[in-house]
């Protein structure tokens, strides 16, 4: 019984500690929305703009409409670079003393990274559904089923994403190391996930180099989701990459939150 109230107390604990650092970041974000605004700009534009290129090519890219094929790599995008980005709020919280201060709490460590990293999956799930219903109006087509497994995905993709930019940025401390860090990932993630266009219209040898690419199969999956193909093995693959990556990033970012406070 010892046992089972010693586990239940600290279960209590984590869940109110979460709560916490999640209800002061989300409070942060609500008072100073520009930033939401503008990591939503991009992708939006991506729609506005560049989707309408693609639709004479509706036939070429796989899918019944572009639209189809475009928003969930778009999805995936934001999923992505949402989350990496967000470990430059936490070096401004580490030069403003507020890690230090955290530290010397009687708060979980991994409270102070789950809470952060369920901000940034709450903010991601927003941007993505404002994304989808931009896109209804211009063409897009696709069950909600499909749509909503697609913000599972994205959710996941955030949270391990984010857990790892927190981890990174707790490691790095520096604007200075951290920005050049994410530049030189991003762009081969971009051209190499096939989320801006499938990778069956690349050459041989491209293809063969994206198929190393989790992102790649994760992108598929989420497109196969848009159109409704729930059984495929591509979405059970792409599912099973994304929750792997979940783990790892999770583990990665626990550990260095752990590390910072020992």
């Amino acid at each position: 019984m010892t046992g089972t109230t010693t586990s239940a107390l600290a279960t209590s604990n984590l869940a109110r500690d979460t709560y916490t650092v999640f209800a002061r970041a989300m409070r942060m974000s609500l008072r100073n929305p520009a930033w939401l605004v503008i990591s939503l700009m991009q992708p939006v534009l991506y729609i506005l703009l560049f989707g309408p290129l693609l639709e004479p090519l509706s036939g070429q890219l796989g899918g019944s409409n572009a639209y189809q094929v475009f928003v969930p790599g778009i999805l995936v995008q934001l999923g992505i670079f949402g989350a990496l980005f967000v470990g430059f709020g936490l070096i401004a919280e580490y030069r403003a003393g507020v890690i230090e201060s955290q530290r010397v709490t009687p708060a979980s460590r991994t409270a102070l990274l789950l809470g952060r990293v369920l901000r940034d999956v709450v903010v991601l799930l927003v941007q993505g559904t404002l994304l989808v219903l931009v896109a209804i109006p211009l063409g897009l087509r696709a069950p909600l089923v499909g749509v909503v497994l697609t913000l599972v995905v994205i959710g996941l993709l955030g949270a391990a994403f984010a857990s790892v930019s927190y981890a990174l940025a707790l490691t790095l401390k520096s604007e200075d190391a951290f920005a050049p860090l994410l530049n030189a990932v991003v762009l081969p993630v971009l051209l190499l996930s096939g989320i801006l266009l499938p990778m069956t219209l690349a050459p041989g040898w491209l293809q063969a180099v994206s198929d190393v690419n989790p992102l790649k199969h994760v992108v598929e999956g989420t497109r196969s989701l848009f159109d409704g193909d729930y059984s495929s093995g591509t979405v059970w693959w792409g599912l099973g990459l994304t929750v792997a990556m979940g783990v790892a990033g999770w583990w990665f970012g626990v550990r260095r939150f752990r590390q910072e406070s020992s």
